[in-house]
C-alpha cells in the first residue's frame, strides 16, 4: 500500500503539470484527509469529510474523462473498466456517507471501510494505469492531459452522482449541470 509521503515523493520526480504528478499529489491529499477524519470529531471532522467528498467527486470525474480513455489504450480496456467500476461503487458509498452524522458509529465504521477501498483503488491506479501512461505517452502528452484534468475538475460536480459515476459519456453530458447545482448547494450550506 502506498503512503501520502511516497506519493508526494514520486510526484516530485515528475515535471510540474504532468498528469501523473497531479494525480499522485491528489492521492496523497486524499490519504491525509482520511487520516484527519480518523483522528478528529465534530466540526473539524465534518470539514475534513466535506473536503474529501468534494476532492473525490471532482478527482474521479476528471479521471473518467481524461485518464481512462488513455488508460484503455496503454493499460488495456479491462484495467480501465475495472477502475471505472470501482469509482461507480465509491460514488454510491460517498452518497451514503454524505447523509450520515460524522460523529455516529455508523459513519466511523463506514468511513474506515471506504478508506480501505479508496486506498486499494489508488494503489491499483498507481501500479497499473500510471506506469502504462508514463511509458505509453510522451512528456508533452502527459502535460496536456494534466492541463485537461485540472480544467475538467473545475467544471466537475463537487458531490457524488452515482447514476453517472463510472460512465464517462454520462459524466460528459450531465457533469456541467450537476456541477452548477452542487456549487449552489454548497453556497447554501448543503
Amino acid at each position: 500500500m502506498s503512503s501520502a509521503t511516497m506519493e508526494r515523493t514520486e510526484a516530485a520526480k515528475l515535471p510540474d503539470g504532468d498528469v501523473i504528478a497531479v494525480l499522485l499529489t491528489q492521492h496523497a491529499r486524499i490519504r491525509d484527509l482520511f487520516a484527519t477524519i480518523g483522528t478528529t470529531s465534530g466540526e473539524m471532522r465534518r470539514k475534513a469529510f466535506d473536503e474529501l467528498r468534494a476532492l473525490l467527486a471532482v478527482h474521479e470525474v476528471a479521471e473518467e474523462l481524461i485518464v481512462r480513455p488513455v488508460a484503455k489504450r496503454t493499460a488495456g480496456s479491462q484495467e480501465a473498466d475495472a477502475r471505472n467500476a470501482e469509482e461507480a461503487e465509491a460514488a454510491e458509498v460517498l452518497k451514503h456517507l454524505e447523509g450520515l452524522d460524522v460523529d455516529s458509529a455508523e459513519f466511523t465504521s463506514a468511513i474506515k471501510e471506504f478508506e480501505k477501498s479508496v486506498g486499494d483503488h489508488a494503489d491499483s491506479e498507481e501500479a497499473e494505469e500510471f506506469p502504462a501512461i508514463l511509458h505509453g505517452c510522451t512528456q508533452e502528452e502527459r502535460h496536456t492531459m494534466g492541463e485537461r484534468l485540472q480544467a475538467a475538475e473545475k467544471m466537475a460536480p463537487s458531490h457524488p452522482h452515482p447514476t453517472a459515476a463510472g460512465k464517462p459519456g454520462m459524466v460528459a453530458l450531465t457533469g456541467p449541470f450537476a456541477a452548477m447545482m452542487d456549487k449552489v448547494r454548497d453556497a447554501m450550506g448543503r
